[in-house]
This record gives structure tokens, C-alpha cells and sequence, in this order.
């Protein structure tokens, strides 16, 4: 069990016979009456989120998740698929469960896979990955005064900004955690 006013992103609960990720909180304590916590929860089974406020005295059920470290095999249109290098035993999650992180991935990457009762309800990327550039704009000579970045496209298709001498096949480092050039691969 867990207090509500201790909530923080990434706490699995259980509510309403259902499993929630708390993706958002924000603790509210007026000047009088009782503090809560507005929360945004996504559920796992089926990827809607719900907005819920909570006194932040009250009890939660939070779960037990394992987390494996897995690599990402492949993305069967409905599934992702994933193995456990030592073990190999296969995993698969919901295209919903990644979202747009899905442009991250690449085969035989390396990533945590976050489990309860064998199904995937979590993930965590490596903070960088490295990829390959696909398409990008033409360089503009001129106006190089400043930081001056071009758009470019990913073989998976992640959509990045990219400095100017960034050219089509070139890998890059991309920070996952805010989708950001970092240097060259």
C-alpha cells in the first residue's frame, strides 16, 4: 500500500480490478482543508488515460513489477517482440504501451522491460541510442551567426533537428529522453 501524497510517475497501481502507471502528478495543498494529488493514469491494458484526484492520505494498491533487461527483436504490426538474452525467453508488448518512444527502437537494442504477472507493462529506453539519418533538408549557406539546425528523419522515422554538416547516412546520438541531437554515432 501506498500513501497518495507519495504518488510519483512510474508507481504502478491497481484500481478498480484494472493496473494503472501513474504518468503525471501534481500535489495540491490549499491554504485550508485537506492537501491531494491530481494524478494522470494510463491503463496498461488498453492505453487510455484518466484523470483522478486523490486525498493525499488515502491508501493505494501498488504493485510488485520485475524488470528484465531485454533486446528488442522486432515490430510485427500489432506487437513489438523482445528476448531475454540470457534466458531467451520472449516477451511482447502493445504498440500502445511504447507510443511514440517506438521510433527508438532499433534491432538487438538493449532496453528494461518491466513486467508483472508475464505481461509487459513498462519500459525503460537507454538514455542515448544511435541512428541512422535517412532523409534531411539541404544545408542553406548564410545565416550562421547562431546555432542554426535542419530537419531530419531517422530510418525509423524519428523526426530530429540536426546541425547543418549532417548529412543523409550519417549516424547520430539522439537522447531519448527529450528526443535532442547529441553528437555524432
Amino acid at each position: 500500500m501506498i500513501e497518495a501524497g507519495d504518488l510519483k510517475t512510474g508507481v504502478t497501481l491497481r484500481l478498480d480490478n484494472n493496473i494503472y502507471r501513474v504518468t503525471k502528478t501534481v500535489y495540491n495543498k490549499p491554504g485550508r482543508g485537506k492537501a491531494s494529488m491530481q494524478t494522470t493514469l494510463m491503463d496498461l491494458r488498453t492505453g487510455n488515460t484518466v484523470q483522478r484526484i486523490f486525498p493525499s492520505e488515502e491508501k493505494l494498491d501498488n504493485i510488485y513489477v520485475e524488470a528484465e533487461q531485454v533486446q528488442y527483436l522486432y515490430n510485427d504490426g500489432n506487437l513489438l517482440h523482445f528476448m531475454n538474452p540470457q534466458t531467451y525467453d520472449q516477451y511482447e508488448a502493445s504498440l500502445e504501451l511504447f507510443g511514440d518512444d517506438i521510433h527508438y527502437l532499433s534491432e538487438n537494442m538493449e532496453l528494461e522491460l518491466r513486467m508483472h504477472e508475464g505481461l509487459a507493462i513498462d519500459y525503460k529506453l537507454p538514455t542515448t541510442v544511435t541512428q541512422v539519418i535517412a532523409e534531411s533538408d539541404v544545408q542553406v549557406a548564410g545565416d550562421t551567426s547562431g546555432k542554426v539546425l535542419k530537419k531530419a528523419k531517422t530510418a525509423n522515422g524519428l523526426e530530429i533537428s540536426v546541425p547543418l554538416f549532417v548529412n543523409v547516412g550519417d549516424k547520430v546520438i539522439i537522447d531519448t529522453r527529450d528526443g535532442s541531437y547529441t553528437g555524432r554515432g
